[in-house]
């Protein structure tokens, strides 16, 4: 194998880069909030994503450059779950994800 080629033909990251990836978009999302989140509902909602990231890895790779279609699909598919965990409205949740987020 030469030193510039992936292991991965794939290029699907790491199950620890997908966790950690999660928690820091989180922890982003919450601060532009203005908001303290409990650590167990942190954790919750770490896990929550994590599982949903999983679930639709194939996508998320696809459309790794199109962080606009990543934050559409996380508003469509994750806001409403955690909104409701952290009890928090779902719009204002939504637009400090895009803001921490980029997209």
């Amino acid at each position: 194998m030469k030193p510039n080629e992936q292991k991965h033909a794939a290029g699907f990251p790491s199950a620890r880069k997908i966790r950690r990836s999660c928690s820091n978009e989180l922890y982003r999302t919450a601060k532009r909030l203005k908001l303290w989140v409990p650590k167990d509902k942190m954790e919750q909602a770490e896990k929550l994503y994590f599982q949903k990231v999983v679930l639709n890895l194939q996508w998320i790779v696809e459309n790794q450059s199109n962080r606009k279609a990543q934050a559409d699909w996380w508003v469509e598919a994750v806001s409403a779950e955690i909104a409701e965990l952290w009890e928090v409205d779902r719009e204002r949740l939504s637009e400090a994800f895009r803001d921490a987020y980029g997209g």
